[in-house]
C-alpha cells in the first residue's frame, strides 16, 4: 500500500483493511475484527492510555496486510505479521502505538520462557504459532527483551490479546474507534 498522506487517510485505510479481511479466522474461533475488538475493549477496561489502545486494535494488522493466507500456520509459516503490521502503521502513528504491536509475539516468547503454565494456557493455534516464532526466549534473550523501553506495555497487550478470543462477545464496532485513531494518526 501506499504511504498515506493524512490521518483521515489512515484510518480509512485502516477500515478498508478490516472491511477486506476483517472476517477472516487465522486459526481462532474468532474473526480478526472480533478479536482486535475484544483485545482492545481489555485495554480500555483497563484504563490504558490511548496509544496502547490503538496498539490492541491494531496488534494483528500485518495478519490483513500479508499475503501468505489463513492457513500460514498450518503450512509451516510464520508469517512474521507483527512486523509487517508495525513497518506499515509507522506511516501513521508513533513508536507508542507501533512498538508494542511489533514486540507483542516477542512478548509471547518472554511469557512462555518466564511464567509456568503460560505456554500450556495458549489456545491451540497460538501454541502452534509459538513453534514457528522461535519458541520460549532462551534466558539471555528474555533479560535483552525485558531491557527494552517498550517491554511493559508489549507485555501488557499480550495479555489482552490472550483474553480476547471468545466467541459471541458483543462489543463496541470499529467506528467506535475512529476518533482515537484519528488523534492518534500523523501526517504521512
Amino acid at each position: 500500500m501506499t504511504r498515506p498522506q493524512n490521518a483521515e487517510t489512515v484510518v480509512e485505510t485502516i477500515f478498508a483493511l478490516f472491511d477486506r479481511s476483517g472476517g477472516d479466522h487465522y486459526g481462532e474461533a474468532v474473526t480478526q475484527r472480533e478479536h482486535a475488538l475484544q483485545t482492545a475493549h481489555h485495554a480500555r477496561a483497563a484504563a490504558e492510555p490511548d496509544a496502547l489502545v490503538a496498539a490492541a486494535l491494531l496488534h494483528d494488522i500485518g495478519h490483513l496486510l500479508q499475503k501468505q493466507g489463513q492457513d500460514a500456520a498450518d503450512r509451516g509459516i510464520d508469517a512474521v505479521h507483527e512486523r509487517i503490521g508495525a513497518a506499515w502503521l509507522a506511516q501513521g502513528f508513533g513508536s507508542d502505538v507501533t512498538e508494542p504491536v511489533r514486540l507483542h509475539v516477542e512478548a509471547k516468547r518472554y511469557l512462555a520462557a518466564r511464567e509456568p503454565g503460560y505456554a500450556d494456557a495458549l489456545s491451540p493455534a497460538s501454541r502452534q504459532s509459538l513453534a514457528l516464532q522461535g519458541g520460549p526466549m532462551s534466558e539471555a534473550e528474555a533479560e535483552a527483551f525485558a531491557a527494552m523501553p517498550h517491554f511493559e506495555p508489549a507485555v501488557r497487550l499480550r495479555r489482552y490479546d490472550e483474553l480476547a478470543k471468545v466467541e459471541g462477545v458483543t462489543l463496541a464496532p470499529l467506528t467506535a474507534y475512529r476518533d482515537l485513531l484519528l488523534r492518534l494518526a500523523a501526517p504521512g
